[in-house]
Formats: structure tokens, sequence, C-alpha cells
């Protein structure tokens, strides 16, 4: 009977290391770890950066400004502000980012409603570890006051995270219409 000697070991946790980091590499290929899930097709665009700490061989850690229009809500846009990890693992998108991002949402043009939406609805996902960790912006709607009402919050898989931001859009008349749209009309149930 042939006893594992200490050599084997090292071979076989060698072996194992190489297959985990093909087997991540063949999901992170197929898109599993793929970052922006937009609701509607579009992805964010990015407005600006601006590198908040200093690294001397490997990228900065950042602050990005994104903006997306609701996939639902024509003529309302929400910018968000989210931080970026440089360093070796920011570089090779394995970093898990913190859960601090701002939200404001605006009416740019005409409101106009696609189809009818629940409250709490996902406008726009975006992950923001590996697997664990994600960001959303949610969207509802204030009936009384005719304000739509968006949220960013992140959630892990076992614990969520207190850390959210809230905008506001009122749905007001835009150029010489006179009359704006009830988003309470457009609420499902």
């Amino acid at each position: 009977m042939d006893f594992i000697s200490a050599e084997k070991p090292t071979l076989m946790f060698s072996t194992m290391f190489r297959l985990l980091a093909l087997g991540l590499g063949a999901l992170a290929a197929q898109g599993l770890f793929a970052g922006p899930v937009l609701a509607g097709s579009d992805d964010p665009d990015l407005i600006f950066r601006k590198s908040t700490t200093f690294k001397l061989l490997t990228p900065n850690d950042k602050l990005a400004t994104y903006a997306i229009d609701d996939p639902l809500v024509e003529g309302v846009a929400c910018y968000y502000t989210t931080p970026e990890k440089g360093g070796i693992a920011g570089a090779f998108g394995v970093a898990e980012e913190v859960s601090d991002v701002s939200l404001a949402c605006r009416q740019y043009g005409p409101i106009k409603f696609k189809d009818k939406f629940e409250q709490g609805d996902v406008v726009f996902r975006e992950r923001r570890s590996l697997i664990f960790k994600r960001m959303q912006i949610v969207r509802g709607c204030d009936a009384k006051r005719n304000v739509l009402v968006y949220m960013v919050y992140s959630d892990k898989l076992v614990e969520g995270s207190p850390k959210n931001s809230t905008s506001t859009v009122p749905v007001m008349p835009w150029g010489a219409a006179a009359d704006a749209p009830k988003c309470g009309d457009f609420l499902k149930g």
C-alpha cells in the first residue's frame, strides 16, 4: 500500500488551484460575473472618473459617475456615483466594492410611461463583487403627490447593507403640454 508522501499533497493542491482558476475563468468568459444588468438593454454611460487614492504600479481608487435612462419611464435619467477600487484586485475585476453609492434622478424631457410597473421594480442592477454583492436602483410612485421615487441600495447573499440613497422626480408638464401623466395610473394592482 502506497502512503501519500510530502510531495503529493503539494502537487494535489497545485492541481486543484489550477482547476479552480480555469473554472472561474470559464465562468467569467461566459459572462456569469458580468457587471451591469439594466432592465432595458443599455449599459450605463460613464460621465467622468476622479482618482481618490494614488497607487504607484496599479490602478488608482476612483469615484465614477454614471447615467442611466429609466427603461420604462421616458424622460427620466438617474445619475449615480460609485467608488471603484484600484490595486491588483481592482485591476483584475475581483475586488469587492463598498456599498457607498449616491443617486440623483431628474426629468430631462416629457415624461411618458411605456408600461405599468410595481412599487420597487428594479431599474438597474450591477454586481459589486464576484458573486455575492450587487447594487440596485429601484423605482416607486408616490401617487398622492405624483412623484417618482428612486432608491439605490446594495445587498449581499447573506446580509444587506443599510447604506442607501433616495431621489425623487416630480412628474411635471414639459414645454407647452398642459397636463402631465399620473404615475399612479401606471401602477400594477
